[in-house]
C-alpha cells in the first residue's frame, strides 16, 4: 500500500503516504488498519475513515476538553463517553481541580488496541489514580445511572451505524440529567463546510433535549477531511460560553498544552455568516 484513501464522503477524498502498514485487519464488521506516515505520524482508520492521528491529535482533545473544563470553572468531575484511545482522559486529568475522570468505553478490546499502537495517546492515563474506566454502552449508562458530573465529553465516532444513538434527542436528555447545576455537554458534530446538516441536526436535538443554551465552537485538525471540527456546547447557562480570556488564565491553563489557549477558546465560538442563519447563534 503506497498510498491511504480517505472514504468518508462520495465527493471529496484526502490521502496520505503509507510509509509502513503496522497492523491491518479486515473482519465481517469492520476495516482496521494503523499506519505510519511521513506528514502525520502514526495514523488510526476504521472503514476507511480516518480516526486519529498522533501528527495533529492534540488538537481535536484539547479542545474538546479542556474549553469546557475551563469554561466550567470548577468542574470536579468528569464524564467521558468513548474516547478508547485515551486523549480524552490524557488532557482531563491534567487539571488539579478534577477529582475524578469516569470513562465509559463500550469495548475494551479498543483500548488495549490503542494502548499497544498508538501509546501516547493516553500517555498512561488509563492508569491514573483520578481515571475509573468503565467499560460498558455509554447510551445505557447515561440511561441509567445516578452519576453526576460537572463536564460530560461526547468523543463519538461519526452518526452512523453503532455510533448514531450518541447523536440522538434521548441520548442528549439523559446527560442533561447527570449534569449537576451549572454543567456542561460538549460532543463533536462533523464538518459543517461538508455536511451541514450533522451539525443543524445535533444542535436542534440538544435544544429539544431541555438544554437553555447551545451553541457550537471549531478546532482545527488538519487530517479530518475538510479540516475544520465543529464541537458542541450545550449547557443551561448562557454566560460560560461568554468568559474573557483573563478569566480563563486565571482558572490554571495546564503549562504542556500545544493547541489551545484562552484566546483561541474565546475565538473559537465565533461563526460565519452562512452558518449563522442555517444553524442559528
Amino acid at each position: 500500500m503506497d498510498w491511504f484513501t480517505e472514504t468518508l464522503w462520495p465527493h471529496w477524498a484526502q490521502k496520505i503516504k503509507v510509509r509502513e502498514v503496522l497492523y491491518h485487519d479486515q473482519t465481517e464488521h469492520q476495516d482496521l488498519i494503523v499506519f505510519e506516515s511521513d506528514a502525520w505520524g502514526r495514523v488510526l482508520a476504521l472503514d476507511g475513515v480516518v480516526q486519529t492521528t498522533t501528527g495533529d491529535e492534540f488538537v481535536y482533545h484539547e479542545m474538546l476538553v479542556h474549553t469546557p473544563i475551563l469554561a466550567h470553572g470548577q468542574a470536579r468531575q468528569v464524564l467521558i463517553i468513548g474516547g478508547g484511545d485515551g486523549g480524552c482522559l490524557r488532557e482531563a486529568i491534567k487539571h488539579p481541580g478534577v477529582q475524578q475522570v469516569t470513562q465509559v468505553e463500550i469495548d475494551a478490546g479498543v483500548i488495549e488496541f490503542c494502548r499497544k499502537y498508538l501509546p501516547s495517546l493516553s500517555d498512561g492515563a488509563f492508569d491514573h489514580e483520578k481515571a475509573r474506566v468503565l467499560i460498558a454502552d455509554g447510551a445505557r449508562y447515561v440511561a441509567e445511572s445516578t452519576d453526576r458530573y460537572d463536564v460530560i465529553i461526547v468523543d463519538s465516532t461519526d452518526p452512523h451505524g453503532p455510533g448514531a444513538v450518541l447523536f440522538t434527542e434521548e441520548f442528549y436528555r439523559n446527560c442533561r440529567r447527570l449534569l449537576n447545576q451549572g454543567g456542561i455537554m460538549v460532543t463533536q458534530c462533523g464538518n459543517p463546510s461538508i455536511h451541514p446538516d450533522e451539525l443543524e441536526f445535533t444542535q436542534a436535538r440538544q435544544r429539544a433535549a431541555g438544554f437553555a443554551d447551545v451553541t457550537y465552537y471549531f478546532a482545527a485538525v488538519p487530517t479530518y477531511i475538510g479540516g475544520s471540527m465543529a464541537l458542541g456546547f450545550a449547557s443551561d447557562w448562557s454566560d460560560l460560553r461568554t468568559i474573557t480570556p483573563e478569566i480563563i488564565e486565571s482558572r490554571g491553563v495546564p503549562a504542556d498544552l500545544r493547541y489551545y489557549t484562552p484566546e483561541i477558546h474565546r475565538a473559537a465560538f465565533a461563526h460565519p455568516a452562512w452558518m449563522k442563519r442555517r444553524v442559528g447563534y
